[in-house]
């Protein structure tokens, strides 16, 4: 168990080995939830998606272009499970 310190102005120090161990790099955020019983649960916040941060994710990845006809089938076997 790791113990942290609370400072006079209400602050906590995260050590490294806890913030390696949520996978939070410099600049992440971290999400509290507080439960009813005095407890807290800490994780890493995700982040909100758009589809600007979807759109050119690939670019330059590949020569390669795929018809639509592909690109429907190969959503339609993500959607299912298929590998």
């Amino acid at each position: 168990m790791t113990t942290l310190t609370v400072t006079a102005r209400g602050q906590v120090t995260f050590r490294k080995d806890v913030l390696n161990h949520l996978g939070i790099k410099p600049g992440d955020k971290i999400e509290v939830d507080l439960l009813p019983d005095g407890r807290g649960v800490i994780r890493a916040a995700q982040p909100a998606a758009s589809i600007s941060d979807f759109v050119g994710l690939l670019a330059g990845r590949t020569t390669r272009i795929a018809s639509l006809e592909e690109m429907d089938a190969a959503i339609t076997k993500g959607w299912s499970g298929e590998k």
